[in-house]
């Protein structure tokens, strides 16, 4: 039997949770906290962050951005409240759909931006994706790593000191928490810590470098963190805007659907009455991504997304149990594309997976699949030699 969390019903399989003696978790606890922070001085401390940093090198910052709800609105937020000009920057991980993209191109003409696309050598993120996924079930190391460690990199080429993401970790996880009431910074201690999977990227050439020909040490460096030396002079200060304002999904998108027109998506195995806020719907590997999650730990993307509704008291708990049951664990049609990048018969998927399922949830390979999206035949699919 699992434990659940009373409030939102997430899991003991969930990464970094813990249960206090009510059975509440610890990310609703970090989620009550928030209605004791002091917004208004913590949003003071943000005009001094931006007017610190602002007209004094060629871009008063960087913006990571990939397209969806949250970095759009990061985007437009900072831009409407601070009137600053930022460098867009994008690591493309290869998997962006048509209607991120015709977002992007939306948003950017509205606001007026430079915008930085960068795509990485596709050979070598296949080899990243495999090997990522024999040792930690995860094909997306290079994703995890990239979309953190690239934009360090361009404020470095750049020298502009002040990048500014989205949510604030203390939203999802419990690695950090509301109550820690400082400063969340994006430095290599948290890069080492939440984004690499505990493989380096020194680790991924030793890996690669023993098992194929041609592997060039060059293509692993945007998927490092600078080094302190490297940053020196950069005097780098890389923070969340979640952690200066009250994030809400909910009317975040809102914002963002009015203002610039922004569109919200189809996900993979989550019907659009649940993800009406249009979480995850920028990536076409989302549905195996949350697939292999719920092998592995016994719940996906729907029982995720109810969690927030609950803890804004947008949904009850009776309608939310009923949805997660219901819709939880289909197998997604993008699994036979991720199976033919990963050289892997579904059998073999499976195996690799029963291998690192995390106790006390017991793997269901499903017997029903999840709707198709209606954008699925753009998606990338390699052809056979």
């Amino acid at each position: 039997m699992i434990k659940s969390c009373l409030s939102c019903h997430l899991p003991e399989t969930y990464e970094t949770i813990e249960f206090d003696k009510n059975s509440v978790c610890s990310v609703c606890t970090g989620h009550k906290y928030k209605k004791k922070i002091n917004w208004k001085d913590r949003k003071q401390k943000l005009d001094r962050l931006i007017n610190f940093f602002k007209g004094k090198h060629d871009y008063d910052c960087i913006i990571p951005f990939s397209g969806g709800k949250d970095s759009t609105f990061t985007l437009h937020y900072l831009m409407k409240e601070y009137s600053i000009k930022p460098l867009v920057v994008r690591f493309n991980h290869g998997f962006y759909r048509p209607l991120v993209e015709e977002n992007n191109q939306n948003t950017f003409k509205k606001l007026g931006v430079d915008f930085i696309d960068f795509t990485p050598n596709w050979k070598i993120v296949k080899l990243f994706m495999i090997e990522s996924f024999l040792r930690k079930t995860d094909f997306c190391w290079h994703c995890h790593t990239g979309i953190y460690s690239y934009p360090i990199r361009i404020a470095k080429l750049f020298n502009v000191p002040l990048v500014i993401w989205g949510e604030t970790q203390s939203e999802i996880t419990s690695y950090y928490s509301y109550e820690d009431n400082k400063i969340e910074m994006e430095d290599e201690e948290k890069f080492n810590k939440i984004r690499t999977l505990g493989i380096s990227a020194d680790d991924m050439f030793s890996i690669l470098n023993n098992h194929y020909d041609n592997i060039d040490r060059r293509d692993f460096i945007n998927y490092t963190f600078p080094s302190k030396e490297e940053l020196k002079d950069l005097n780098l200060y890389s923070v969340a805007l979640g952690n200066y304002i009250p994030w809400d999904y909910k009317k975040n998108t809102d914002i963002i659907k009015k203002e610039l027109g922004w569109k919200v998506g189809e996900l993979e195995g989550v019907p659009k009455f649940i993800n009406s806020n249009g979480e995850k719907t920028e990536c076409f590997m989302q549905g195996s991504r949350d697939y292999i999650k719920y092998l592995k730990r016994g719940y996906s993307r729907v029982t995720q997304i109810n969690a927030f509704e609950l803890r804004n008291k947008r949904k009850t708990s009776k309608q939310a149990k009923k949805e997660n049951k219901k819709y939880d664990g289909k197998e997604p049609h993008s699994l036979k594309i991720l199976l033919n990048y990963l050289g892997l018969t579904k059998k073999e998927f499976y195996k690799i997976i029963s291998k690192q399922v995390v106790y006390p949830n017991k793997m269901k390979i499903s017997k029903q699949k999840s709707k198709k999206m209606s954008d699925y035949e753009t998606w990338f699919k390699e052809k056979k030699n």
